[in-house]
């Protein structure tokens, strides 16, 4: 017979094989994450700075390898960061791609990459011109998976209802607009075009019916498209 503990560990593990096989795209993901992480640990220290430049979004990449350098920019992170993603992952992404479907969460997630990576470079060419910016930051280092999570970040504010909305939208504009204004980098300003991207694909939620990732008194029910009859 088997113990209670058993029971409830089975149980679990089958709710966690049903989480993670109902966001397909968020895990794949994590799983490529957590490949490059942990061989970019068993680089030399001198080859990992050529591999991150090479596959850097920075203004000499993007003008020479726009598409190698958008797809591989976002596989790259930390092996020390891959705990945090994980809950952050789980946490904004699966229910994003949960709620809309693969193909719209990873159109959001392409248009904020890909946006917020173009217009803070565009920052940067700006800044270089001006002359506020030396000429080695069009070389400057710029991976990571931030952007496309900001920007489906940006999205799940639809996902509450109001007025939990607007208090989500306050706390996550205030923190990265905060940034902004504290810190001046390019990073912080694609950070916050990014959730504004995220913001503008409103239209992507539109009878979007898929598994919810979380039920009560926070989430906004889906609308009845169904026409009514005036009598």
């Amino acid at each position: 017979m088997r113990s209670p503990c058993w029971e409830s560990a089975v149980r679990a593990g089958r709710w966690v094989r049903r989480w993670v096989a109902s966001a397909p795209g968020t895990y794949i993901w994590l799983l490529l994450l957590a490949v490059t992480a942990l061989q970019f640990q068993q680089l030399p220290p001198r080859l990992r700075r050529v591999v991150l430049h090479v596959d850097s979004t920075n203004l000499f990449q993007l003008a020479h390898h726009p598409l190698h350098v958008l797809v591989l920019s976002a596989l790259w992170t930390q092996a020390s960061a891959l705990g945090v993603f994980v809950v952050l992952f789980t946490l904004i992404h699966a229910p994003v791609e949960r709620w809309l479907g693969t193909g719209r969460w990873l159109a959001v997630v392409v248009l904020a990459h890909v946006g917020a990576t173009l217009l803070s470079e565009a920052v940067v060419w700006l800044a270089i011109l001006s002359g506020v910016d030396g000429r080695r930051m069009q070389y400057t280092l710029d991976i990571g998976v931030s952007y496309g999570l900001a920007g489906v970040a940006g999205v799940l504010a639809y996902r509450f209802r109001p007025p939990w909305r607007e208090v989500y939208l306050v706390v996550a504009l205030g923190y990265l607009g905060g940034r902004v204004v504290l810190f001046h980098t390019f990073t912080d300003i694609g950070h916050l075009v990014a959730l504004a991207i995220g913001l503008c694909c409103r239209p992507l939620t539109r009878g979007a019916r898929g598994r919810d990732a979380w039920r009560g008194r926070f989430a906004a029910r889906p609308r009845d498209r169904r026409r009514r009859t005036v009598r």
